[in-house]
């Protein structure tokens, strides 16, 4: 997406005269050369690293019976050194796709032996121990070779580890991911610091609004909803207000920080709107629902794409909702409609002066 911006751009400033074409030719090349950047063939290898994964595991469970144990035993931790080395003499030699391709065939294969060692010992423990015992060993790796791939891999099992425990609470403290599920989140991000692998900050990310959610499933109250609210506001405030001392830092790791706090802070006026019957509430809940999408447009809106959307939606949303527990119940259906096409036309209107603004606000700011 990025770069299919940016050679947009590099094309319109060339046709300006702005910048000559070698120029642009040049910094669309640099940006490609960068290992962070899309490669088909580096995902290409990782797919092909996945299925062969699942070929062996299939064909080793397949004819686990007929393999004697010593073998058995052997050929599983054979086969995941092998695949560390060959991944860290890959990484010596600079070929970093494929040295990926075999770090991410010897975690999933490290997957599979807890699975397959389990069974043929008969090693106590369920299925979130044995997940939690993966994600232990994905981190180790990742962490080692350094490896955005395996950092990749960590930040999934930390969704499989928290759904194994969510789903078995039969025999699992229920406490568990009160703690662990953002103390993974914390593993995750610092591994994305360690390793560069920026686009898998997403996952910890999500991993915390997911944890909030299963706070607000253990304990279900309104004022459990104006707590997840209220920490939304904190941090998003923490991240997008330049005064702030954690300003720097969030805008270090890109706009996610900003947004997914935002996020929160919306999902939780969403729910309280639920948790509220009172039409006196409601409306006030309302006006603070359509402040915080005001102070997330009037913050954010020139630098944070995702928090501005977010906002234009958060306040269409509320808009028409106010108009329908309002107007909707006085004027009728046919009115209803009427006032909610004027109230869509109002807001685009708003967004359309907003967009303004701000184009002329870079425009003062570029020259």
């Amino acid at each position: 997406m990025y770069r299919g911006r940016l050679e947009r751009d590099l094309k319109h400033w060339t046709a300006q005269g702005l910048l000559d074409a070698p120029t642009a030719g040049r910094l669309l090349q640099e940006y490609d050369s960068r290992p962070s950047s899309f490669s088909l063939g580096r995902v290409l290898m990782i797919i092909a690293a996945l299925l062969v994964s699942a070929a062996v595991l299939l064909l080793v469970a397949a004819n686990w019976e007929a393999i004697p144990r010593l073998v058995r035993l052997v050929g599983i931790v054979g086969l995941i050194w092998g695949a560390y080395i060959a991944g860290a003499v890959l990484i010596t030699r600079g070929a970093e796709r494929l040295a990926s391709a075999f770090l991410v065939f010897g975690t999933l294969a490290f997957g599979g032996a807890i699975a397959l060692v389990g069974q043929m010992y008969h090693l106590s423990g369920d299925t979130f121990q044995a997940m939690l015992v993966w994600f232990s060993g994905a981190v180790v790796a990742a962490a080692l070779f350094r490896s955005g791939a395996v950092t990749a891999i960590a930040g999934v099992l930390a969704f499989v580890v928290s759904g194994a425990d969510w789903t078995s609470s039969y025999n699992v403290d229920e406490t568990v991911l009160l703690w662990l599920m953002p103390l993974m989140a914390v593993i995750v991000i610092l591994l994305v610091r360690y390793t560069g692998a920026a686009r898998v900050r997403h996952l910890a990310y999500l991993l915390l609004v997911a944890w909030l959610a299963f706070i607000y499933s253990e304990y279900e109250t309104p004022e459990t909803a104006i707590a997840i609210a209220g920490f939304g506001a904190i941090a998003y405030l923490l991240a997008a207000v330049p005064q702030s001392p954690l300003h720097a830092f969030a805008r270090s790791a890109g706009a996610a920080p900003a947004f997914y706090s935002y996020l929160v802070l919306v999902v939780g006026l969403l729910v309280l709107h639920a948790e509220f019957d009172n039409m006196a509430n409601r409306l006030f809940l309302g006006i603070i629902t359509l402040a915080a999408a005001i102070a997330g447009i009037a913050l954010s809106g020139k630098e944070n794409g995702a928090v501005r959307y977010l906002g234009y939606a958060t306040f269409a949303a509320e808009t028409l909702y106010l108009a329908s527990e309002t107007i909707g119940s006085i004027i009728g259906t046919s009115g209803f409609f009427l006032v909610s096409g004027l109230v869509v036309a109002l807001i685009a209107w708003a967004v359309i002066v907003l967009e303004r603004r701000f184009s002329k606000a870079e425009t003062k700011a570029e020259a």
